[in-house]
């Protein structure tokens, strides 16, 4: 059964209403506010835009909202955190409606469509650089090319998407469907040179002639740690795992494999080996799990296939096959101490899921970088770095953030400061509206609506092979999910202010226009606000008394 809020009865509290005779000291003025979904968003997706289009039916509409901001949905349905869901005002009912699971909906049918990008409406001349095929390459490229501009991406891979492709396993994310939107975006006339590692920047862009530069290498090395090792079990690191497993050439680890690590690429990395064959994968983590980086999601995932996870250990040698661990504790800032308690593990591979960086070695020569201790490439809050026209962004610049979201959601703002570069200009940022949360909302009845369950793999089927684990919506569920948006903070024309207005003072204008409020009537009683579920309507003082 549907929740949408319209299908709920006003209830006049007469007992709030401000009704102060002939004297009205404020008035009511429909607002739109920022949801906290938005807020969130690291790529700016308009979430509470498309929702409300999706929840009507309109498919094809939601997807062209949502892809002026985001071009793969389809992609960042499966892999994003989604913070979105977080903040969500609908899980202090129930549970936040599950946005990701809308958001893949839509890009999986533009994908079986074949739904196609609107054209650019004019070309400007001005041609763009972007170094890295990832997920802020590609961000980047999209928006340019929807701008008009013509723009390459030089990609030193064989095939496009960066560490969505060579990092991500494709038990989360097949390939197929990354591919789709990835040729959608080629599509816009945005070409991809694969195989093609840029070694001397100033050089490549003086012979491609190119006004402009995005660099988006993203992190594609493996960190190290020293680590004693003599006559070591084979050690390699998470990346380099991932990232063979995906290109067909995974590596023989044994029966016996220890990751060492507690972010989400420990994760992958541990489950890739389980699917690998490994009998026994244990995740060794200096930490406990209230103070690991990965998702708690994904630690359970990992626990649900088998994998155990020895916490507050940390690896001090490695002699042949096996490994001494020594015991940790927390102190109270959370920072691990050792304890001089030691134990072995035996292992045939040992994984190294330390953390990756970029390959920034080929910027040595370019006048006006700036780089941080760590490597990290120094830019402005417009991504601009120190050269000039030359922009960066992903996990090249934010190392400790690393995620395909927050990379598309720099792909998309250094799109818009290129552009702004190219015409001469600076773009204004729009202040955002203020944010909305639970308390400000007055729903006039709670009703309790979960969320629909995308149905998941279980057991040998699951552990056997890459095969997706969790699937998609259909469109009923889709559209019954995104009927459980509160739409916060904008009115959606529920008729609750009409019908709860004692004075008939508010005048609909007709589908899609709003209402408009009759100050000659309005006596600024606030019945209207009091009956607005989503917050659209504030009561603003007068700037005189009315006689």
């Amino acid at each position: 059964m549907s929740t949408r809020l319209a299908d709920f009865t006003p209830v006049i509290d007469l007992t709030r209403m401000r009704n102060s005779g002939p004297v009205r000291h404020e008035h009511p003025v429909y607002v739109t506010l920022t949801p906290p979904c938005n807020a969130a968003c690291p790529a700016g997706e308009d979430i509470r835009g498309w929702l409300s289009l999706a929840q009507a039916g309109k498919d094809r509409a939601a997807w062209e909202h949502l892809v002026t901001q985001n071009p793969m949905p389809g992609v960042h349905g499966r892999v994003c955190y989604h913070p979105c869901e977080s903040g969500c005002n609908r899980g202090a009912v129930d549970a936040a409606v599950s946005i990701h699971a809308v958001e893949r909906f839509l890009g999986d049918r533009a994908n079986a469509e074949g739904w196609a990008f609107p054209p650019p409406v004019s070309r400007s001349g001005r041609r763009v650089l972007v170094v890295g095929a990832g997920p802020a390459g590609l961000s980047a490229a999209y928006h340019l090319a929807r701008a008009g501009h013509e723009v390459e991406i030089r990609e030193a891979g064989p095939v496009a998407g960066g560490m969505m492709h060579f990092g991500i396993p494709a038990y989360r994310l097949p390939r197929d469907e990354l591919a789709r939107e990835v040729a959608r975006i080629e599509s816009l006339g945005v070409k991809i040179t694969l195989n093609h590692k840029v070694t001397d920047l100033l050089a490549e862009r003086q012979a491609g002639g190119f006004d402009a530069v995005f660099l988006a290498v993203g992190a594609g090395l493996g960190k190290r740690v020293d680590i004693p090792a003599r006559d070591a079990a084979r050690v390699v690191d998470a990346v380099s795992l991932l990232h063979d497993t995906s290109a067909g050439r995974p590596p023989l680890l044994g029966r016996r494999v220890v990751v060492y690590g507690g972010g989400n690429t420990a994760m992958d990395a541990a489950r890739t080996a389980h699917r690998l064959g490994a009998a026994e994968t244990v995740i060794v983590y200096r930490r406990d799990r209230d103070h690991m980086p990965a998702h708690a999601f994904e630690a359970d995932e990992a626990i649900e296939e088998g994998i155990r996870i020895k916490w507050l250990s940390s690896i001090r040698d490695i002699q042949g096959r096996d490994l001494v661990v020594e015991r940790m504790v927390l102190d109270a800032q959370g920072r691990p101490r050792p304890t001089g308690e030691f134990e072995t593990l035996t292992a045939d591979a040992v994984v190294l899921a330390l953390g990756q960086q970029s390959d920034t070695g080929f910027l040595a020569n370019v006048p006006g970088l700036r780089f941080a201790p760590d490597g990290t490439l120094q830019v402005g809050p417009d991504l601009r770095t120190g050269a000039p026209g030359i922009f960066a962004g992903g996990d090249m610049v934010l190392p400790s953030q690393q995620s395909v979201t927050i990379s598309t959601g720099h792909g998309r703002q250094a799109a818009r400061h290129i552009d702004a570069w190219l015409h001469g200009q600076q773009p204004v940022e729009p202040e955002a509206a203020p944010a909305i949360g639970f308390d400000m909302l007055h729903l006039p009845v709670f009703s309790d609506a979960d969320p629909c369950p995308q149905p998941r793999l279980t057991g040998a089927d699951r552990q056997s092979g890459f095969a997706e684990i969790v699937q998609g919506l259909t469109q009923a569920e889709a559209r019954f999910e995104a009927q459980r948006c509160y739409s916060c903070g904008q009115c959606y024309e529920c008729d609750n202010c009409f019908a709860a207005c004692p004075e008939q003072a508010i005048r609909k204008l007709g589908p899609g226009l709003g209402y408009q409020v009759d100050l000659t009537r309005c006596t600024g009683c606030g019945a209207c606000f009091d009956q607005c579920p989503c917050h659209a309507i504030e009561m603003i003082a007068e700037a005189t008394d009315h006689g």
